[in-house]
C-alpha cells in the first residue's frame, strides 16, 4: 500500500515536515518557507471565540424513537407515528465557566438537542433544571456578568453572585434547585433534561396547546456532594466528558424517556401560575406527564471541535406543528442564540455538517441566502438569488408552522402579568418542603457556604429575607448556618 502524501493547504506535496528552511546550516529562517508560515498562521487561527455561556461542553449523536401517539396535540412529522426514529445530536454543557473549566462544578447544565427531522432541523435548547434564575431577557447579560469572572479580580466573586440574587427575588426557586442535591450531577448520563421554557404545539386541526418537555434519565439520578466534586475535579477536570465518551465507546448507550406536560391554550390565561414564567413549574397534579418517546445516544463525534464546539443550537429552529409561546425569556433567546452563532461561526454556520439540515438534498437550505464568509453552497448559474422569480426556485408554502398567538393591550415595558398564585417565593418553598431532612441539611450547608463569603451585610440580609419568604424554617436555618460560618 502506497503512503498518503502530506500536502500544503493548496495541495502541493511537503518535502520535509521536521525541519524549517534556513539560510545555511544553523542560520536564520527563510521567509520563503511557505509550509512553515502556513502551519504557524493556521495554528494561530485554530480557535474561534468561545461561547459566552455554555462554553464547556460535550456531545454525542443518537436517535429519538416515538413510543406513544401524540398526534392529538401536534402535527410535527417526526412525532407523527409510533416507532418512527429521527437522528439527533445533543450537547451537554456547564453554564458559567470558560472552555477550560472543570465538569464537576455546582452549575446548571445545558441540555440542547438537535433533531434532524424530515421537515428541517428542530432545536430544543434547555437545561437540567425545569426553571431558571430570571424571567425577562433584558436582565440576562447582567445576570451572567454577575456569575462570571470579575473584570478586576479575574475570578468569580461571591459578592457579585449574591448581590445580583439579592436584587432578583425571582431567582429563589432556581437557587433552591442549584444548591440542592442535584446541583452537581455525577455525570451527564445521570441527570434529567428539561425544555424549561413553555412551547406551543399545534395539531392538524389547528388546535393549539402549550407544552413543557421533560427528559427523564433511564440511568437514574446520581449527584455529587461538594466534597466528592472537589475530589473528582482534582483527579479529572474532564470527568463528565470522560464518562460520556467511554460509556458510548464501550457500547453502553445512555437513554432518556421524553415526557410532556400539555395545557390546552384556552386554559393558560386563568391558570394559577403564569404558564410562561421561566421561574415557575407546572405541578404534575395539574398537568400530568405524558410519555412521548425515548432518546438514545450511540455514537461519539469524530472531532470535538468540528462537531461539539461548532454545533449551533437556536430555539427559533422550529418545524411544522411546533412553535414559540409568549415566554419572555424564550422570545429573547429566539434572537440571541442565532445571533451568537452568526458572530462565533459566521453567517454560513448552518452549512457545517453538524448543523446542516438533512431534510433537503445535499444538506443545503433551500433559500435565497448567498455569499458571506465561508459560503460553500451558493448554487449554480441557473439558481437565482431573489424571489419571486420565473425560474422554478423554492417558494413559500403558505402554511404556518404553528398557530398564531393572540395579543392585546398597549406596547410598553411591562412587567409580567400576575396570576392568582404568582409570587417569587411560593414554589421555592414548595420545593424545600418536598425535601427530606438530609436533603434540607445539605441544601442549607451549600447556600451558607457561598453566602457567608459575602462581604456586605445588607446583601446577606436581602438574600436571607428571600429564603424566609419561601419558608420560615428555610430562612431561619440558612441564617443560623451563615452566622455560624461568619463567626468562625
Amino acid at each position: 500500500m502506497s503512503k498518503r502524501v502530506l500536502t500544503t493547504e493548496s495541495g502541493a506535496p511537503v518535502a520535509d515536515n521536521q525541519n524549517s528552511a534556513t539560510a545555511g546550516v544553523g542560520g536564520p529562517l527563510l521567509l520563503q518557507d511557505q509550509h512553515l508560515l502556513e502551519k504557524l498562521a493556521r495554528f494561530n487561527r485554530e480557535r474561534i471565540p468561545e461561547r459566552v455561556v455554555h462554553a464547556r461542553g460535550s456531545g454525542a449523536y443518537g436517535y429519538f424513537e416515538v413510543t406513544d401517539d401524540v398526534t392529538a396535540y401536534t402535527k410535527a412529522d417526526f412525532l407523527g407515528e409510533v416507532g418512527k426514529k429521527t437522528e439527533l445530536f445533543i450537547r451537554f454543557s456547564t453554564v458559567a465557566d470558560s472552555l477550560g473549566g472543570a465538569d464537576a462544578v455546582r452549575d446548571p447544565r445545558g441540555f440542547a438537542v438537535k433533531f434532524y427531522t424530515e421537515e428541517g432541523n428542530y432545536d430544543l435548547v434547555g437545561n437540567n433544571t425545569p426553571v431558571f434564575f430570571i424571567k425577562d431577557p433584558i436582565k440576562f447579560p447582567d445576570f451572567i456578568h454577575s456569575q462570571k469572572r470579575d473584570p478586576f479580580t479575574g475570578k468569580q466573586e461571591a459578592d457579585n453572585v449574591w448581590d445580583f440574587w439579592a436584587h432578583a427575588p425571582e431567582a429563589t426557586h432556581q437557587i433552591t434547585w442549584l444548591m440542592g442535591d442535584r446541583g452537581i450531577p455525577a455525570s451527564y448520563r445521570h441527570m434529567n433534561g428539561y425544555g424549561s421554557h413553555t412551547y406551543q404545539w399545534t395539531n392538524e386541526a389547528g388546535e393549539a396547546f402549550f407544552v413543557k418537555y421533560h427528559f427523564k434519565t433511564n440511568q437514574g439520578i446520581r449527584s455529587l456532594s461538594a466534597d466528592q466534586a472537589a475530589e473528582l475535579v482534582g483527579k479529572d477536570a474532564n470527568s463528565h466528558q470522560t464518562d460520556l465518551l467511554q460509556a458510548i465507546e464501550r457500547g453502553v448507550s445512555p437513554s432518556w424517556t421524553l415526557y410532556v406536560q400539555v395545557m390546552p391554550a384556552a386554559e393558560a390565561a386563568e391558570y394559577r401560575f403564569n404558564p410562561f414564567d421561566l421561574t415557575k413549574v407546572w405541578p404534575h397534579a395539574d398537568y400530568p406527564l405524558q410519555r412521548v418517546g425515548r432518546m438514545v445516544l450511540d455514537r461519539n463525534p469524530d472531532n470535538v471541535f468540528a462537531e461539539v464546539e461548532q454545533a449551533a443550537f437556536s430555539p427559533n429552529n422550529f418545524v411544522p406543528g411546533i412553535g414559540p409561546s409568549p415566554d419572555k425569556m424564550l422570545q429573547g433567546r429566539l434572537f440571541a442564540y442565532a445571533d451568537a452563532h452568526r458572530y462565533r461561526l459566521g453567517v454560513n454556520h448552518t452549512q457545517l455538517p453538524v448543523n446542516a439540515p438533512k431534510a433537503v438534498l445535499g444538506g443545503a437550505a433551500e433559500n435565497y441566502g448567498r455569499d458571506g464568509a465561508m459560503a460553500t453552497r451558493n448554487g449554480s448559474r441557473y439558481d437565482k438569488n431573489y424571489e419571486p422569480n420565473s425560474y422554478q426556485g423554492p417558494a413559500q408554502t403558505e402554511t404556518p408552522l404553528s398557530a398564531p398567538l393572540a395579543i392585546h393591550g398597549w406596547t410598553g415595558t411591562h412587567a409580567a402579568p400576575q396570576h392568582t398564585k404568582d409570587d417569587d417565593f411560593f414554589q421555592a418553598g414548595e420545593l424545600y418542603r418536598l425535601m427530606s431532612e438530609e436533603e434540607k441539611s445539605r441544601l442549607i450547608a451549600n447556600i451558607a457556604g457561598g453566602l457567608s463569603q459575602v462581604s456586605r451585610e445588607d446583601v446577606i440580609e436581602k438574600n436571607l429575607a428571600h429564603f424566609a419568604a419561601a419558608d420560615a424554617e428555610y430562612g431561619k436555618r440558612v441564617e443560623e448556618a451563615v452566622r455560624a460560618l461568619r463567626e468562625d
